[in-house]
């Protein structure tokens, strides 16, 4: 099957940057066929089978998977995934964030619930996320309901963070339009002070998203994926 895109917005960087790219991007009429880029692939005495499986448990499938990741020195962060999102009408957006827990109760990850994959996640429960480790010749594909954190957990989770961290995070209001990065230095600054013999109060952006989880690997000719649902 091929597929193609039409009327589509791409942005590059932070937001006050997006206009100089687009110019760049449109402005230029850049048109480029990839149809005869390919890489060779692995054979099938390399593929992953079924067989090779550590658990037909789901998460602890991801575990022992998610550990290899880890300890693989050519994988930055093991943790980040592309995070998928929809509004009500069917206009998907992703990008990407980091994992910050997994367990039987899901996976988990923290937004603002002003951004627009809070909002998006808000108005349209349901996510998907995807690991690509592609030096383990691997990807996990996970598909579920989304669900806020408890308060307490929340809290806990975000007052263990440094404190820079909780600050930049209470600075960082995603997706707004701000003057320019000197406006963020400057309310950074303020924080700093204000919060200096404080607690620094927990923004409202956390989330649990609970999941079935598909596993694949790549660069196989048959490709084929392997699922293990939870």
């Amino acid at each position: 099957m091929t597929c193609g895109l039409r009327g589509v917005t791409v942005t590059f960087g932070r937001p006050a940057e997006w206009p100089r790219y687009l110019h760049h991007l449109y402005g230029g009429g850049v048109s480029m066929d990839l149809g005869p880029m390919r890489k060779s692939y692995r054979g099938d005495r390399e593929a992953f089978e079924e067989t090779q499986l550590t658990s037909l448990d789901p998460m602890k499938q991801f575990a022992a998977w998610f550990e290899e990741a880890v300890q693989c020195p050519d994988i930055g962060e093991a943790n980040a995934m592309c995070l998928a999102t929809c509004t009500r009408d069917g206009k998907p957006s992703a990008r990407m964030v980091l994992l910050k827990g997994f367990g039987k109760d899901g996976f988990r990850f923290f937004t603002n619930f002003e951004s627009r994959k809070g909002k998006e996640l808000d108005s349209n429960p349901f996510a998907s996320l995807v690991f690509y480790w592609e030096p383990l010749n691997r990807q996990v594909r996970v598909e579920g309901s989304v669900k806020k954190l408890p308060e307490e957990e929340a809290e806990c989770y975000f007052h263990s963070r440094p404190k820079s961290s909780q600050i930049g995070a209470v600075v960082s209001n995603q997706s707004s339009v701000i003057p320019d990065r000197e406006y963020l230095r400057k309310k950074n600054e303020e924080l700093e002070q204000l919060y200096q013999e404080q607690e620094v109060p927990k923004p409202k952006y956390w989330y649990r998203i609970v999941t079935e989880i598909h596993f694949g690997t790549h660069g196989s000719p048959s490709a084929a994926p392997l699922l293990c649902g939870g």
